[in-house]
């Protein structure tokens, strides 16, 4: 091997010594860059106390449900939520413990919870089926407000009363309308979903399976009011209005 050929031999090995070092050297330096910014601390919102499912966004704005705490880049949940504001207008899809990071992936909008975003405590959804004239099929929207109206016969004798026995229920679901077409022929034509509560929806079931009628009563939209509770019978039917002219 002449001279020539020995020094581009070095050269080259020279060369690719210096590339060797030059990868390492970048490749320390940015896996230093990494651990750095792994390390960097950055805001996260925690838990205060157990949030259970179907709590309001804007319920968690105020007061003591979350804390603000400081945690490395590389133990941030993914979805965490570092300002509570990310929070108003959602609601909990899912329960966030005490202790754990809040994340956007355990909230949505209540139109992805459907009726259950619309009840708590002791209200319940119910559903109801009846013909077109008992749930105002056409006219019932859902967001309406409704009374209940009944008529049965009392036990102790055959005398037939009626009453409001339900005030001011929220319409979670309006029957579809009826079509121009076809006759309505069964009572279970058509549907309507309710909120109600326990206790009221043990008066209706009484009703649909005992009463002799019942049907919704559409309320004002704005400044409802009641008149004082009675009930009407033949008596009452009789003597109302005596005696005027």
């Amino acid at each position: 091997m002449n001279t020539t050929n020995r020094l581009w031999h070095v050269a080259a090995a020279v060369g690719l010594a210096l590339l060797a070092v030059l990868l390492t050297t970048f490749y320390v330096t940015n896996y230093k860059r990494h651990v750095q910014h792994g390390e960097s601390q950055v805001p996260v919102l925690v838990a205060a106390k157990d949030i259970p499912t179907d709590t309001q966004g804007a319920e968690l704005l105020g007061g003591k449900w979350l804390t603000k705490t400081m945690v490395s880049r590389r133990q941030v949940v993914p979805g965490a939520i570092a300002s509570s504001d990310q929070l108003r207008g959602l609601i909990a899809t899912e329960p966030t413990y005490a202790g754990e990071q809040v994340t956007a992936r355990r909230f949505g909008t209540p139109a992805e919870r459907g009726v259950r975003a619309q009840i708590k405590a002791t209200q319940r959804a119910v559903q109801v089926a009846g013909d077109a004239n008992q749930l105002l099929a056409g006219t019932l929207r859902s967001g309406d407000h409704v009374d209940i109206v009944a008529a049965w016969e009392r036990e102790q004798d055959p005398t037939r009363v009626s009453r409001v026995i339900i005030r001011d229920s929220l319409v979670l679901s309006a029957p579809i309308p009826p079509k121009a077409s076809g006759g309505i022929t069964s009572t279970s034509d058509f549907s309507a979903q309710l909120r109600l509560t326990d206790a009221q929806s043990q008066k209706l079931e009484w009703m649909i399976g005992h009463g002799k009628d019942w049907r919704l009563e559409i309320r004002p939209p704005a400044d409802a009011k009641n008149s004082p509770r009675w009930h009407e019978n033949s008596e009452t039917m009789l003597t109302d209005g005596a005696g005027q002219r």
